[in-house]
C-alpha cells in the first residue's frame, strides 16, 4: 500500500508539472499568435503624400534675394556681404521660394501676413492629397499638424478641422519647436496612435511659417535663418487599414527616436562664423558640428543594432572591442547601412550637414543626390523636406517594390528620428506629378561654385 501511495503520488505530482507546463506552453502559444495577429493587423501603410509647388510668383532668384536686401535700412554693408556669401555658397539654386510677405520692403512679419501664408501652403497641399487618395475629410481619423516657429490660437490643426468640417471625433495634435524633424516625430506619434485605433486613416500636415520669422537685426547667426529657410510643405496620408494595403506606397517597418538635450554643447550649439569646415567663405562653429556628429553617431549605432545583418554588428563589435582592449588607435568601423537601405532621405539643412551626415554613414555622391538636388530646388523646407527628397527619388523612378528607404529627421537640440519604409507596390507616373513635373528632366544638375 505504501509503495502504490508514493507511486500515485508520484504520479499526481507529474500530472501537476504536466498541466502547469502545459499551460504554460499554450499560453505562451496564445501569447505569440496574439502578437502576432496584432502586428500583422497594425501594420502602418504610408498610401500617399503630397508636396506643394509654390505659385512662380514667390519665387526668389538669387540675384533678386541680393538685391532686396540691398535696399533693407537695417542692414549694414558688412551683413549684406555675410548674407551674399551664405545665399551664394549655401547650395540653393535660383527657383526656391518665400512668401509674399517677405517681399515688401522691409519685409512684413505680421501674424496677419503668416495666417495668410498658412492658408497658402496647408490647404492646397491637403487638398491634393484628398484627391489623391479619394478621401474626404471626415474620413480623416487623426489630423497632426507640425510647424516650429508660428503657433497660433485657434491651433493650426484647428484652423484645418474648421476650414474642411471634419468630424467632431477627430484626434488633433500641433507639434512647435522642433525643428527639421518634427515631420518624421509626426509620423512617429501617428504610428503609436495608430496602434491604439483600429482600422484608421490619420493625416501628417508639415510645414514651416516664415512670414513671423524674418530677423530684422545685424547678428550673423541669425541672419543666416534669412538667407537659408524657404517654402514649403506636405501631407501625408497614414493607415493601418487593412483595405487601403493594395493602394499604398510604403509600409513602416521601423522607427527610432533620440536625442542629446541633456548635454549643454548640443542644447546650445548654434551656427555661427568661425573657423572651421562649411560653407566656402562662411564657416561653421566647430562644436555644432561636434556635437551634431556625436549626436548623429550615438543614433546611429542604436538604429544599427536594430536595423543591420548579423554580420555587420559583429564586425562593428569586434572593432569596438579591439580599440578598447588592444588597440585604442584602431579606427572605428562604419557598418554599412547600403546592406539594408536602398534609398537615403535626409532634411535639406545645408551642405555642411549633409556632407557631415554621408561622412558619418560613408556614403557616395549618388546617395546624396536627392537630398543636394532638393536642396538646390526647393532651399532648406525645413520638417517637408524629406518629402521633397522622396518625391525626386520617386520621380525618377528608382524606388522599386521592395526597396527600402530612410528617412533620417535633423532637429535643433540635437534630436534625431530614422523611419524605414519599405516599397510595397511599384511607382510609375509620378515624373508628370507632384513638385518635379515641369524640372525633373534637368536634374541631377551639375555642381558649380553655388553647390
Amino acid at each position: 500500500m505504501e509503495a502504490l501511495s508514493i507511486m500515485l503520488n508520484h504520479y499526481h505530482n507529474d500530472h501537476i508539472m504536466f498541466s502547469a507546463l502545459l499551460t504554460i506552453l499554450i499560453t505562451l502559444l496564445l501569447v505569440s499568435v496574439m502578437k502576432l495577429y496584432i502586428s500583422k493587423s497594425q501594420t502602418v501603410y504610408l498610401v500617399n503624400f503630397s508636396c506643394l509647388k509654390p505659385p512662380d510668383y514667390c519665387r526668389v532668384p538669387i540675384a533678386g534675394f541680393l538685391e532686396h536686401i540691398r535696399l533693407f535700412d537695417f542692414l549694414d554693408e558688412d551683413s549684406v556681404d555675410f548674407m551674399s556669401k551664405i545665399v551664394s555658397f549655401s547650395g540653393q539654386g535660383n527657383e526656391t521660394y518665400y512668401p509674399p510677405s517677405l517681399f515688401y520692403i522691409p519685409p512684413v512679419p505680421t501674424d496677419r501676413e503668416a495666417m495668410e501664408e498658412v492658408h497658402m501652403v496647408l490647404f492646397p497641399v491637403f487638398e491634393d492629397l484628398l484627391s489623391k487618395t479619394n478621401l474626404e475629410p471626415r474620413d480623416i481619423d487623426v489630423i497632426i499638424v507640425n510647424c516650429s516657429g508660428f503657433c497660433p490660437e485657434p491651433s493650426l490643426s484647428s484652423i484645418i478641422i474648421n476650414k474642411y468640417k471634419m468630424r467632431e471625433d477627430v484626434k488633433s495634435y500641433t507639434l512647435t519647436g522642433m525643428g527639421c524633424s518634427a515631420s518624421a516625430i509626426a509620423v512617429d506619434m501617428a504610428k503609436n496612435i495608430l496602434n491604439t485605433r483600429r482600422n484608421s486613416n490619420a493625416v501628417v500636415l508639415s510645414t514651416e511659417i516664415l512670414s513671423t520669422g524674418w530677423y530684422q537685426g545685424r547678428e550673423k547667426e541669425k541672419l543666416i535663418i534669412n538667407c537659408m529657410f524657404r517654402m514649403g510643405s506636405a501631407a501625408v496620408l497614414l493607415s493601418n487599414k487593412k483595405a487601403l494595403k493594395n493602394n499604398s506606397k510604403y509600409k513602416l517597418l521601423f522607427s527610432l527616436r533620440t536625442q542629446t538635450a541633456s548635454d549643454d554643447k548640443a542644447y546650445y550649439s548654434a551656427m555661427r562664423e568661425e573657423d572651421s569646415e562649411g560653407f566656402t567663405g562662411v564657416t561653421v562653429k566647430k562644436e555644432s558640428l561636434q556635437a551634431f556628429a556625436e549626436a548623429v553617431r550615438s543614433h546611429l549605432v542604436i538604429l544599427g543594432s536594430s536595423i543591420l545583418p548579423l554580420v555587420e554588428k559583429l564586425r562593428y563589435a569586434l572593432c569596438v572591442l579591439r580599440k578598447c582592449m588592444i588597440d585604442k588607435s584602431t579606427e572605428i568601423y562604419v557598418p554599412d547601412f547600403k546592406s539594408v537601405v536602398q534609398h537615403f532621405c535626409f532634411p535639406t539643412t545645408g551642405k555642411p550637414m549633409l556632407r557631415k551626415v554621408g561622412k558619418e554613414l560613408k556614403l557616395g555622391e549618388g546617395d546624396l543626390e536627392a537630398s543636394l538636388m532638393t536642396l538646390h530646388r526647393f532651399g532648406n523646407q525645413s520638417s517637408s523636406s524629406l518629402w521633397y527628397v522622396l518625391a525626386y527619388m520617386e520621380a525618377k523612378e528608382n524606388v522599386k517594390k521592395g526597396d527600402k528607404v530612410w528617412q533620417l529627421g535633423l532637429g535643433s537640440g540635437y534630436k534625431c528620428i530614422s523611419l524605414l519604409w519599405e516599397c510595397v507596390g511599384p511607382i510609375v507616373g509620378e515624373a508628370q506629378t507632384g513638385p518635379w513635373a515641369d524640372c525633373i528632366s534637368r536634374y541631377p544638375v551639375v555642381p558649380s561654385s553655388s553647390m
